[in-house]
């Protein structure tokens, strides 16, 4: 009777032990079956900033090679021949100006370069200042992106005015001039195209105006 009286004694304790146990396990399991969706929730983050990692890097690549892009033949020939628009301007009223007047050859040459200066910065920072940007920073933008090309432009144009036997000399009404004129601006195209091609590809030149249109 006393060990039967002590087993049932013993008997609630064991199943109160078993019971913690059980929830003991239970809690552990919960634990262990939360740490899968962690596993999985750090794994979802890791792969989404692994993907945006890679598509900003794609991105960044995309915009690389799109600058990289910008040094194509195509590219320098749309901006030769935005330049050579504001150069001609200046240089057909430069040339028709001197020699209209009957001024020296000297006179003529400078005037026609002024002029080229001017309206080919002035062609730039119209669509500069479009975009917003302040009259002296879109005038230093125009600098940047116009000042080399102008002056290729310039020696090759009036280089063969001046070269052509009588150009210089002929008048407004005769073919030799408006020739010699429009062969300069061709040849000036033709040679200022890989100049820019070359400024562009290094972020240079009329690269710098990219950003703004």
């Amino acid at each position: 009777m006393e060990h039967s009286a002590h087993q049932e004694h013993e008997h609630p304790a064991q199943h109160a032990h078993h019971e913690q146990q059980h929830t003991h396990h239970a809690h552990h399991e919960q634990q262990h079956g939360h740490h899968p969706d962690h596993a999985q929730h750090t794994g979802h983050a890791q792969h989404t900033g692994h993907a945006q990692h890679t598509g900003h890097a794609q991105h960044t690549g995309h915009a690389q090679h799109h600058h990289g892009g910008g040094g194509s033949w195509r590219t320098a020939a749309q901006a030769t021949l935005h330049c050579l628009t504001g150069c001609a301007i200046g240089e057909v009223l430069g040339q028709v100006i001197g020699v209209g007047f009957g001024l020296h050859n000297g006179a003529t040459v400078v005037l026609s370069i002024a002029l080229a200066f001017v309206f080919g910065y002035a062609l730039t920072m119209r669509g500069v200042l479009k975009a917003g940007l302040p009259f002296r920073d879109a005038l230093k933008v125009a600098l940047a992106a116009d000042t080399v090309s102008i002056i290729v432009m310039e020696l090759i144009d009036n280089g063969v005015m001046v070269a052509v036997p009588g150009a210089m000399d002929a008048g407004l009404g005769q073919l030799l001039f408006w020739l010699s004129l429009a062969g300069s601006l061709v040849l000036a195209f033709l040679v200022t195209v890989p100049v820019n091609r070359w400024l562009i590809g290094r972020g240079r030149g009329h690269a710098v105006v990219h950003a703004y249109h």
